[in-house]
Formats: C-alpha cells, structure tokens, sequence
C-alpha cells in the first residue's frame, strides 16, 4: 500500500502493526489523560491492548484482520495521531453490519472485500478513532488521518473504508468532509450521582424496583457466590475457567471465538489493571463470568459466558454488577455492549452510535446514502420510543 502522502504540514504514514511504534508514542495520542497513572478514557484504544490482540494472534495472519495502523507526523517529523486501522477479507466482529451491502455489491459484479476498517477489534464501545495527540495541531491532524485512510483505499482500489463506534463529533466532522453518516443504537446506564446500589433503585417505578430484586435474589437462590476481581486479584486459574466460558458464548454466537487462548494470557501480564472480571461460582467450581474493560469515566462491558444455567444469572453478572462497580469506582456510566432490548428494563436506556463510511463507486454509494437517510430517522424514531418507557419513575 501506499504512504507517506503529505496533506500540507502532515505526513501520513502506514505500519504492518501497532506493536512496531513505542507504547509511550502510541499512547500519548490513543491515551494522553492517562499520563498521571489513571485509568484511559478508552482502555481498547491502548497500545497494550491493540499489540495484545497482534502477539496473541487474535489479528495478523489469516484471522481477516490485517492491521495498518495509520500515523500523522508534523513536517519535522513529531507524531501528532495515529488511527488503529485494519484491511479486512469479511465483515466479522465489527458489530456494524454491512453484509447487505457485501451481497449486492458482488451480485453486481464486484469485489467487496477487501476493504478498510478503522475500528477496535470485536468491540462495539464508542471511542475516538482519530486518536491525535492534544494541542494546537490535533484538529487537523485528526482530519489528516481520515483523509488518508479515504486516499489509501482510492488509491489501492478498495471498495470501500468504514469508521465504526466513534464520537459523534467525529461523525459530524466525517459527514462535513463527504463520508456518510450511520446511526444505530446500545443501551447505556448513567450514574445520576448514586451513592449505592439501593439510591438507584429507588430511581425506579416501584413495580421494576421489586422485578430487579427478586432477579438478584433469583441469581443466587442456588448457592451461587460472586465475586469482583482486579488487577492482581486476578490469577491464572480465573482466566482459565472464562476462556471456559468465552468458548461456549462465542460458538454460540459467532461460530468460533474472535480471542485466542493467547489474548487472556497476554490479559494476565498486561491488560489486568484494565480489567474487572465478575466471577461467579458453586460448590467450589467456577460457572460463569463477565469481562468489563475499566475506562476512566465508563465500565465497558465485553463478554458473559456459562457452563452452568442458572435463572436471572446472566443478569446479575453482566448488568447489575456491573452497575454496582461503577457506582463504587465512581464511573459515569456503564456500556453494556451491542444490542439487548432486555437492557431497558433494568436501567439501561437506548444512547446513539455512530459510523462513518466512504465507498467508492458513485452509484452504489449514491443508494447506501438513501438507505441510510432512511434508517436514521427509523432509529431516532426507535430511541424515542423506547426512552418513553423506561423503568424510571415518573416526574411529577
């Protein structure tokens, strides 16, 4: 592929991975509040999280994930962003779904794939894709790196360049320079200053109040203890037992994992800060277990697994634990992952998500614009309707 094209003062460059730039430069744009020893904003974004997902096979090699990772340099040479950017040969673990668009483009006559993705991996948390270091220089640096990734799929053919979960000022700033808007939908709870578990219940409509604490009672009724883990809390033996439960969930989803064996080890050495595992056991067997990624304002929820049913568990794990933790951590808010109108009962209310998208061919972009005008207003209309009915009691 091409690089190395100059946009005024910014020089774009293109890499065979993210492992090949120093995590200090790497993190200074993908992670600069974290300079102090917190938590990142957007713990995926991390270079130990993206080189993880290289080291550990989980990308590279013939997963369809290719990585080519995007810098933007000053003309004196400093490192003013980076975009974690993919060649991709389908449309897995993107959580945006273009298959339709896949299938008609080759019942036309031509080559979908391969196309780029500038996206996290298997990850469907909002963040900013054009990771640019703060200062002066950020907002053009930031339009630098889109415009390159548009001219690196121009030049190299492809059919088409997606930008998926980022901000929506990106998405606004994507839409003045020409790409097209997508907007989807993920239920997200917010704190709204909860001192514990019980203030926000008491949030509640009274009927929902008493559904979630008879779920809570129900998920435990069977001897079910659990625990939250961090940090060095978490030991081998716990990544073991969710590489248990992460195979059962992702060959029932997916057809086979997205994460080797490899990631949970690289999980162990370098990611467990970033991590809060809920663990759940029985009889002194573990049974089930959520992963959450810890962000400096959001818990991130990412995977539940099981090779025990037990009822309202699944709830328990993935959402009302994770609600209690962030309430602890003083978090904002709690992303619960992709999809799940079951969400909204429990306090989890629609919040948008955007995507922005270039293709190509005039005329097929031309109709995926249609559609996607279309499918705007249907979500907007959706999140509408949906906030109607929330769980929370009423005003007045």
């Amino acid at each position: 592929m091409a690089d190395g094209a100059e946009r005024e003062s910014i020089v774009i460059e293109t890499r065979e991975s993210v492992g090949e730039l120093a995590p200090g430069d790497w993190d200074a744009c993908a992670a600069p509040e974290a300079a102090d020893g917190g938590h990142p904003r957007d713990p995926f974004a991390t270079h130990r999280l993206l080189s993880a997902l290289e080291r550990s096979g989980s990308v590279g090699g013939r997963t369809g994930w290719t990585p080519r990772p995007l810098l933007a340099r000053a003309g004196d040479g400093r490192l003013l962003g980076v975009a974690p950017l993919y060649l991709k040969s389908h449309s897995q673990g993107e959580y945006v779904f273009d298959h339709a668009w896949a299938h008609a483009w080759e019942r036309a006559g031509g080559d979908y794939y391969p196309k780029l993705q500038c996206a996290i991996p298997f990850t469907p948390a909002t963040g900013r894709r054009w990771l640019t270091r703060p200062g002066p220089e950020a907002e053009i640096a930031a339009d630098a790196l889109l415009q390159g990734a548009v001219e690196l799929a121009a030049r190299n053919r492809l059919s088409s360049l997606h930008v998926t979960f980022c901000t929506e000022a990106e998405w606004r700033r994507g839409g003045e320079l020409g790409l097209l808007q997508r907007q989807d939908q993920q239920f997200h709870w917010e704190n709204r200053g909860y001192g514990a578990f019980d203030d926000f219940l008491a949030d509640l409509a009274s009927r929902k109040r008493k559904q979630l604490r008879k779920e809570r009672e129900t998920a435990v009724a069977g001897g079910v203890e659990i625990v939250r883990l961090t940090g060095d809390a978490i030991e081998p033996e716990h990544w073991e037992a969710f590489w248990r439960f992460y195979q059962d969930t992702g060959a029932r989803k997916w057809g086979r994992p997205y994460l080797t064996r490899a990631f949970f080890e690289e999980a162990q050495t370098h990611l467990r800060d970033d991590v809060l595992l809920v663990m759940c056991r029985r009889a002194g067997r573990w049974i089930a277990g959520a992963l959450n990624f810890i962000g400096r304002e959001t818990l991130f929820g990412r995977y539940w697994g099981c090779v025990e049913e037990h009822p309202c568990l699944h709830f328990e794990t993935c959402y009302y634990q994770a609600i209690e933790a962030a309430i602890e951590l003083g978090l904002a808010r709690v992303e619960a992952g992709a999809q799940g109108a079951h969400k909204l009962a429990r306090g989890y209310l629609p919040s948008p998500t955007y995507s922005l998208h270039w293709i190509g061919d005039r005329g097929f972009r031309a109709a995926v614009a249609d559609y996607l005008r279309r499918e705007r207003e249907a979500v907007s209309e959706e999140i509408e309707f949906l906030l109607e009915r929330g769980p929370f009691r009423k005003e007045g």
